[in-house]
């Protein structure tokens, strides 16, 4: 499996945490799918971070309550997937009123990643979504009798701010986040904040 990496170098005199999130394709439905600050280091001044991930997804939620920028998606429970395999999982309250993930299985549409909520879920208390390399990427709301689908199409972009991994990002509201793209034999690149507070990728 492919690993890729991003080096994000603070060439400015700024204080803060260089974050990756990814996109989320316009066909997820339904509800809100919000992205995640999927990654998200603190770097000092003249200093340096690299970020390394591979393609390998998961189930994620979290008892997050309502959900919306600001919060933040600490994922309560982690479980592998494969868009063309185990692809279909359930959520839903055990015996004990936990929320759980269960029954995961390959019966999921090819391609893609299905969360089926089941009618016990809990509206409003918890939020599912998918992630990447063990961290969450796009979260929705968990609600009774629904079921999201996520099709993966990594893509990714890197801002400098104040960000923790697994804060909601409000995507119209975030200003100078810069794509990061690989391709064929390109899995390495370089970030760099200037002086100018501007990010530029090589």
């Amino acid at each position: 499996m492919t690993t890729y990496s991003l080096t994000c170098v603070n060439n400015s005199t700024l204080s803060g945490s260089f974050a990756v999130f990814q996109k989320a394709p316009p066909t997820t439905v339904p509800g809100n799918v919000f992205s995640l600050a999927w990654f998200a280091r603190p770097t000092a001044p003249n200093s340096k971070v690299t970020f390394t991930w591979s393609l390998d997804y998961s189930f994620v939620w979290s008892e997050t309550g309502i959900l919306q920028p600001g919060i933040n998606f600490n994922a309560s429970q982690v479980v592998p997937a494969d868009p063309n395999a185990q692809n279909l999982i359930q959520l839903k309250l055990d015996n004990y009123g936990a929320t759980t993930f269960a029954n995961s299985s390959s019966g999921g549409a090819i391609g893609s990643l299905t969360i089926q909520q089941l009618s016990n879920v809990a509206p409003n208390r918890t939020s599912v979504g998918i992630g990447m390399a063990g961290s969450g990427t796009f979260a929705v709301q968990a609600q009774p009798n629904m079921t999201a689908v996520f099709t993966p199409h990594p893509n990714y972009w890197v801002i400098f701010g104040n960000f923790e991994t697994g804060d909601v990002i409000d995507i119209e509201d975030v200003t100078g986040a810069v794509e990061v793209t690989y391709g064929g034999a390109l899995t390495s690149r370089t970030a760099l904040l200037g002086l100018d507070n501007m990010i530029t990728v090589s």
